[in-house]
């Protein structure tokens, strides 16, 4: 028998509505993900991907269909619920870094965790500080973004996913702003976190990144057209 998967979707369906259009964005997409997987979504540009994977992190809710986190069902749940399960659960990293520009490297990190509830100053410290060594920027704690590299900023963004202790890293094409050069020191920082544990989802329309993976799953005009092992 399977274990319960960590992320179950059934039949997930999401159409935009504007005006006189309706856009079908996903259409009908069944995903497992099993803890411990790493899974790149991959396909060409308007086919999904990052619907898909606002879905998987709460920031949108399907038209239709049925998510199950964790054997917990969220489509249901209210906002601050969402906002909650998100806080605790869920790991963002972005292709544009989302670093907020007048806090420093520590801030930047440290700030998720003070909403979170039950969690002292000192562990929010030494939470930060243990996710700022494994990315390799614990000597850069008191800089401020403007003063670091892209590539170091995507480090300090993958510390603060991290430092929450998240069931599963959700990344949005991490290595697009990135030279590539950087990327492939992001896709390998990636590789460790996933080596030590870590649950991992991955957007990219960047094949060479994809077959990091364990699996590549393929969108086509919002349906899962393939799953596979890279070779």
């Amino acid at each position: 028998m399977n274990p319960q998967p960590l992320i179950r979707l059934q039949n997930i369906t999401k159409v935009y509505y504007t005006d006189d259009l309706e856009t079908h964005a996903l259409a009908g997409v069944h995903l497992e993900i099993q803890t411990g997987e790493y899974v790149s979504i991959a396909g060409p540009s308007g086919c999904g991907k990052s619907t898909l994977l606002a879905i998987l992190g709460l920031l949108d809710s399907p038209t239709e269909g049925q998510y199950w986190l964790d054997g917990q069902p969220v489509e249901n749940l209210s906002l601050d619920e969402r906002a909650g399960i998100r806080n605790r659960q869920v790991g963002f990293i972005f292709q544009s870094f989302n670093l907020i520009g007048d806090l420093t490297v520590f801030e930047n990190v440290e700030l998720p965790l003070s909403y979170r509830r039950g969690l002292s100053g000192a562990e929010r410290r030494q939470r930060v500080a243990e996710a700022l060594d494994r990315v390799g920027m614990g000597h850069r704690t008191r800089h401020y973004p403007s003063q670091l590299s892209g590539g170091q900023q995507q480090r300090v963004a993958v510390a603060r996913a991290l430092a929450g202790q998240p069931a599963i890293l959700l990344a949005d094409e991490p290595t697009g702003n990135l030279d590539s050069k950087n990327g492939e020191a992001v896709m390998e920082l990636l590789r460790a976190l996933h080596r030590d544990g870590a649950t991992l989802c991955m957007v990219t329309h960047d094949p060479r990144f994809a077959r990091h993976a364990d699996r590549m799953v393929h969108l086509f005009d919002g349906r899962v057209v393939e799953d596979s092992v890279p070779a």
